[in-house]
């Protein structure tokens, strides 16, 4: 077997990344845009030592599960890996995905498939995107997205994840650049000025933001484009946003209001946010809701307790928490989200939380060691890279009853939860949220509680005599044998 050789699979497996796996003479196959089931004829792209790579040609026998993507752009597009196959399927692929790095990296043998909860209709959900802008081989401007594992821009401005607007937005824009002869950024040379632009939705409100980013700080005839923008419905605010940097960072750290509100506003359930270009927001607000109700059940919260929200944003999980908690902490690195995060308290009222800004890892043992602030329960939902270890640490020495991890990366979270098991805590319930449907990528919720026997461990008393000849210590409302 060599490059460019056609071979016949059978599609057995599905890689985490969305990838067919068929074997010929044993030896595996990952098949890009094929699924569990297909016979499909493909050509080989490249070849390794114990596997291959194979580029699908035609679906030879279609799978049960496999069915038309709606976009045209699907298989070229890096943001949808599996339009390919049905909705429910989708489902029971990341319930499996999640179960699996669960077993194999975190080591917890017997965890169960994990319901995941899906979306009833998992189109238009997005609340934010961000489109690059570049230069096709013909000299035109062209937005969309970039193709898989590249920067190669497929030019689509109906992309079915997002809201309708934006395609109306994005027209607008790409017939601005070329009145006005406004080249496009290129990577390559550092020059041209408009690099992305983000558009964001509350979906509870119909505000809309427009942010464009620019390689300086101007756009020629601004005032022109943002009365044209204004035309839209429910635009709220037209910024622009500076990146001179030779950077794959889409955002940078200026912005300058053309005009309008510099912020849009949404709501979850009762709870209003106020959300700049440069805050982090859940992209999928109907299933963010279950999401953080989830999390709220989990956390088990009565009135009274003491909560520790770890990498909070802008305060989105802290908030509801504090409906039920008696007092939240929140703990982000970036000082604009928790300036977001302290004006979303005073737009709710909310008086029992108290937000800081600096690394979890850092600040979490400082306010535990040294202002002796402790944690009935913590929730930490970290970025793709999971929790610091210091941050565990820290967390274990605290000793909270209970533990709320919302992870986005299946893989992460195994790895954090193998290091929180070895330490005195126990996997209770485990569920997973379709945050990003047509995507590999898929949101876990874990419970995990202290074990009893741990609490001994840091119980120093001396037993009377027929407390040893019992063999059982009563401590508060519970026995331990």
């Amino acid at each position: 077997m060599q490059k460019n050789d056609r071979i016949r699979l059978k599609i057995e497996d599905m890689g985490v990344d969305g990838e067919g796996i068929g074997k010929l003479d044993g030896f595996p196959f990952f098949v890009k845009d094929a699924v569990i089931g297909d016979t499909v004829d493909a050509k080989i792209m490249k070849m390794k030592k114990n596997y291959g790579y194979a580029r699908l040609m035609e679906v030879v026998e279609p799978s049960g599960i496999r069915q038309e993507p709606e976009c045209a752009c699907a298989r070229q597009c890096g943001g949808c890996q599996l339009q390919a196959m049905k909705y429910e399927a989708q489902l029971d692929f990341k319930a499996k995905k999640i179960q699996n790095h669960l077993i194999r990296i975190g080591g917890l043998d017997g965890i169960e498939k994990p319901e995941v909860m899906g979306m009833e209709d998992p189109w238009r959900y997005r609340n934010k995107a961000q489109f690059p802008f570049g230069t096709d081989k013909d000299g035109r401007t062209v937005t969309g997205f970039y193709a898989a594992h590249s920067h190669r821009i497929v030019p689509c401005t109906k992309c079915r994840l997002g809201p309708e607007e934006n395609q109306e937005i994005l027209e607008k824009i790409l017939a601005h650049v070329e009145k006005y002869r406004i080249p496009a950024y290129d990577e390559e040379t550092g020059k041209g000025v408009l690099r992305h632009v983000l558009i964001r939705k509350g979906f509870a409100t119909g505000e809309i933001m427009v942010c464009l980013v620019l390689n300086g700080k101007c756009l020629k005839a601004v005032d022109e484009l943002s009365a044209s923008l204004q035309e839209v419905p429910g635009m709220t605010g037209i910024m622009v946003n500076v990146n001179m940097e030779n950077t794959n960072v889409i955002l940078g750290t200026e912005l300058i209001p053309v005009w309008g509100q510099e912020y849009i506003t949404d709501r979850i359930r009762d709870v209003q946010y106020q959300i700049s270009p440069l805050s982090f927001y859940q992209v999928n607000p109907v299933q963010t809701e279950k999401l953080y109700e989830t999390a709220l059940e989990y956390a088990g919260l009565t009135g009274h307790e003491t909560v520790w929200d770890l990498y909070c944003g802008i305060g989105t999980i802290s908030l509801f928490l504090a409906k039920k908690a008696g007092k939240v902490y929140g703990v982000e690195i970036v000082p604009e989200a928790i300036e977001d995060a302290r004006r979303n308290a005073e737009l709710n009222g909310t008086e029992n939380v108290e937000f800081f800004v600096g690394k979890a890892e850092e600040v979490l043992p400082g306010m535990y060691e040294k202002e002796g602030i402790h944690a009935d329960v913590i929730v930490v939902d970290p970025p793709r890279r999971g929790c610091d270890p210091a941050a565990l640490e820290t967390m274990v020495k605290m000793q909270p009853e209970r533990i709320v991890y919302v992870s986005c990366d299946s893989a992460t979270l195994a790895r954090d939860l193998k290091y929180l098991c070895g330490e005195g805590y126990e996997v209770k319930k485990v569920k997973g949220c379709d945050m990003f449907a047509w995507s590999v990528h898929v949101e876990s919720i874990v419970l995990l509680s202290k074990l009893k026997s741990n609490k001994l461990k840091h119980v120093n008393v001396e037993l009377e005599m027929d407390e040893i000849a019992t063999g059982v210590l009563q401590f508060g409302n519970e026995e331990y044998e």
